[in-house]
């Protein structure tokens, strides 16, 4: 008989929706929802108990390193600064790699210029028709002349097709955009040089504007002479 109960299906059970008449308190809530948000109220709270539990029993006279590399603020911890963890040297040669790379790029942006350059000014040069022509009379020296100016007439007149303009319109603007990327590259290579130069070892001392003979808006320092042993 068991078998014959469970082989007639069963109208599934289904829990009632928010009524009509209180769809303005929103969502009605299932047991499985309760069930979900019950299980991570009480782990939330667990893990408040567990973090009481460690500062109520922590050792005050206990040291670890974290004490000399934070501060209180307010009652807040604040991580000590790490812009100078690295030493002079290891700085100085992570600016050296910094400065080949930017070089590098400019050197490759410089090759692809020329490279621009060279096919444009191909594309600009037209190549000569000069031929040298013999006639017998005057006659046909006339006639010459005047199938040559046709020809001349119909070369000149003839228009650049649209998609080869386009094409070269693209590329004096790629060639405009790769310069202007070398003369900033080039700048931050400059004062990439510059900071690098600032860190080694050396008195200096940062020029007044009446001091420098050719006037420019980047700072101009000046290093003070020192025997060589």
């Amino acid at each position: 008989m068991s078998s014959i109960r469970n082989a007639i299906s069963k109208r599934a059970y289904k829990e009632r929706s928010q009524p009509s008449s209180r769809k303005k308190f929103g969502f009605l809530e299932k047991h499985k929802d309760y069930v979900i948000r019950a299980r991570e109220f009480h782990k939330k709270e667990d893990t408040l108990r567990r973090l009481k539990e460690k500062a109520a029993n922590r050792n005050p006279d206990e040291f670890y390193f974290r004490m000399i590399r934070t501060k209180t603020v307010n009652g807040v911890h604040r991580p000590e600064n790490e812009a100078n963890k690295y030493t002079p040297e290891e700085l100085l040669l992570m600016k050296t790699q910094d400065i080949g790379y930017v070089l590098q790029k400019i050197q490759s942006e410089k090759k692809k210029v020329e490279k621009l350059k060279a096919i444009l000014h191909s594309l600009d040069i037209r190549p000569s028709s000069k031929h040298i022509y013999y006639a017998e009379d005057s006659e046909e020296a006339n006639e010459i002349q005047s199938r040559s100016s046709d020809k001349d007439e119909l070369r000149t007149s003839g228009s650049v097709p649209y998609a080869i303009k386009r094409k070269t319109d693209a590329s004096y603007r790629e060639l405009e955009a790769r310069m202007k990327r070398i003369e900033d590259l080039e700048k931050v290579h400059a004062e990439m040089a510059l900071q690098k130069e600032l860190q080694k070892k050396g008195r200096k001392r940062k020029l007044r504007e009446d001091e420098i003979v050719c006037p420019t808006s980047r700072s101009v320092y000046k290093w003070r002479t020192e025997r060589k042993r």
